[in-house]
């Protein structure tokens, strides 16, 4: 969570709760490799993560698995504890320093990538013992920091049309870093290449807009790795001071726009204004772009779509894999009534499906889409087509071809694509698709449903 105006971040967390930041470091295109989606496995496990990575993550084409917070954090059931580090311990309810260095090296086995939700914009508010032991008290962290090392504003910002309340301020009250101050930023850049000793990829920088990000740029100069990939949560607002713009010098930035205009549409505009769906909407280069459907603040905000949402949630997943636009993330997190909830067993997924669990990276409309995305890269839009409603097609060069259909009724007619002719397996059906010399096809979508054929799947066997 991070950069909402107070009211709204109250209302999440229903008292003092967290923000989510993103490492910041050298301008970045996307995440290291030719592939780029990353699973965002939310309070899971890390041992939980690891067995994921084999069975699932790897096989399907993911390039990067994110985990979520693995510093030692306050006590309690809620999810937000994790965005609440008393140390910079691995030490947290997910698993020990053991569980984190076996996770990426199984993720790596399995040729996935690890990304750290890194929180270094603050520490935790009020007094007590951490998960790993710790004793603490606000603005007073033993072995690292003191009072000394605290921002001088000790109330929550209250001003969001104030760069320096924004930046120096309380986010929901939370104790926060003066990120200018030479030893905190060694502090933070001496966690950060403890990860990266173990493995690590790369950070995602939770609430990197409550940071100027010329600090960031100094904290990310310090890595042993200042290259690595560097993701930034800087939320857009209208009219705010602080903008995600900025950051782009350092890493990439979370285009958190793009997430809530999917929502509108899918809801209550016309699919087929997506035509220019990106850049041409005013959002950040596209090579700098991290793009998702959800994330675990969005989705208990009600800013965009989740899971809760159905086949639209499903149907914008596979829009956001198929478009080129940005490196996606997918969320993959659980079952909620409660918004502070935190995950079912302590983090631990026996099986997707099953206590809460959704998987939504095992989707098989989802994941199905992971491994087009990686066929088709470097691919232009070709042979759009829409219906001036909720229908559209488009192809992604020679390479591969998407139709979707948002109405009631089924949709029947014949495509035309850049596709070689051949016999090619619907990735979203299962079904084969014959496509003639001239690059088209015929086939009927229901309601509500996709269709997605791509040169790396020909048959359906």
């Amino acid at each position: 969570m991070a950069s909402r105006p107070l009211a709204a971040a109250l209302a999440l967390v229903a008292a003092v709760a967290a923000a989510v930041m993103a490492p910041a470091g050298t301008a970045q295109a996307a995440p290291p490799g030719t592939k780029d989606v990353t699973a965002v496995l939310f309070e899971w496990r890390f041992d939980s993560v690891a067995k994921a990575c084999t069975d699932t993550l790897g096989p399907a084409g993911y390039g990067q698995v994110q985990v979520s917070p693995p510093q030692e954090h306050i006590q309690g059931p809620q999810w937000w504890t994790s965005y609440q580090p008393v140390s910079y311990r691995i030490a947290g309810r997910l698993g020990d320093r053991a569980a984190f260095a076996s996770m990426v090296n199984t993720c790596h086995t399995a040729g996935v990538k690890v990304v750290v939700d890194a929180v270094i914009n603050h520490m935790a508010a009020g007094d007590g013992t951490g998960t790993g032991g710790t004793a603490y008290r606000k603005y007073d962290y033993p072995g690292i920091y003191s009072g000394a090392d605290l921002d001088d504003c000790r109330h929550p910002i209250v001003n969001y049309q104030d760069r320096w309340h924004v930046q120096h301020c309380e986010l929901v009250g939370l104790a926060d870093l003066d990120t200018g101050e030479e030893y905190v930023r060694g502090r933070i850049a001496g966690y950060l290449n403890d990860l990266l000793s173990l493995g690590v990829d790369g950070f995602r920088i939770d609430a990197a807009k409550h940071m100027p990000a010329a600090d960031l740029a100094n904290i990310r100069s310090r890595l042993t790795r200042p290259g690595v990939y560097w993701k930034q949560e800087v939320i857009h607002g209208d009219g705010e001071p602080v903008g995600p713009g900025e950051y782009l010098g350092t890493g990439d930035v979370q285009e958190f726009r793009y997430a809530r205009d999917l929502k509108r549409v899918f809801h209550h505009e016309n699919l087929a204004y997506l035509r220019n769906y990106g850049e041409g909407w005013g959002y950040l280069p596209s090579g700098q772009a991290g793009v998702f459907v959800d994330n675990h603040d969005t989705e208990r905000l009600g800013d965009t779509l989740s899971y809760k949402d159905g086949a639209l949630y499903t149907l914008a997943n596979v829009f956001m894999l198929a478009w080129p636009y940005g490196a996606p993330d997918v969320h993959s997190g659980y079952e909620w009534t409660d918004k502070d909830a935190g995950p079912p067993n302590g983090g631990r997924v026996d099986a997707c499906w099953r206590d809460g669990w959704k998987c939504q990276h095992a989707w098989p409309e989802i994941a199905a889409m992971v491994g087009f995305r990686n066929a088709v890269r470097g691919e232009p839009v070709a042979h759009w087509w829409d219906n001036g409603a909720d229908r559209i097609a488009f192809g992604r060069g020679t390479k591969g071809y998407v139709a979707i259909n948002r109405e009631a009724g089924t949709l029947t007619r014949e495509f035309q694509t850049g596709l070689p002719a051949g016999t090619y397996c619907d990735v979203q059906s299962g079904r084969g698709v014959t496509v003639n010399p001239s690059g088209r096809f015929t086939a009927s979508l229901a309601p509500n449903t996709a269709l997605a054929l791509h040169v790396a799947k020909r048959s359906c066997s």
